[in-house]
């Protein structure tokens, strides 16, 4: 019978080469750093609410099956506190909830509706 021989090495871990860690920057307790908030471009539907309008944001999704371009809307209600008006192109972006359907700002109104 042949026999194998091997040979059992140990290592100590702490004889092992340990990275560098950069000390902690102190940042302010109250300084929270948050990603880059969501913004799209839509149509003003709807004004009829109090600081409040209906942004339709279309897009075009390709059919799985068919490879063609299918066009979608989606309807978000904004907070705007600049006063848009049916028909505007406006630019909204993500913010915190502010109520149990709005979670939408308006940024800035792109072009104004033609009377």
């Amino acid at each position: 019978m042949a026999e194998n021989n091997t040979e059992i090495v140990e290592t100590n871990v702490a004889d092992e080469v340990q990275p560098e860690v950069a000390p902690a920057e102190s940042t302010d307790s109250t300084e929270k750093k948050r990603g880059r908030r969501a913004q799209k471009v839509g149509t003003v539907s709807s004004d009829k609410m109090t600081k409040t309008v209906v942004v339709n944001v279309n897009r075009q999704i390709l059919h799985p099956k068919y490879r063609r371009y299918i066009r979608r809307t989606t309807k978000f209600m904004a907070h705007d506190e600049l006063g848009a008006a049916t028909g505007d192109r406006v630019l909204i972006e993500e913010t915190r909830p502010m109520s149990a359907r709005k979670r939408w700002q308006v940024l800035e109104i792109v072009q104004k509706a033609a009377k």
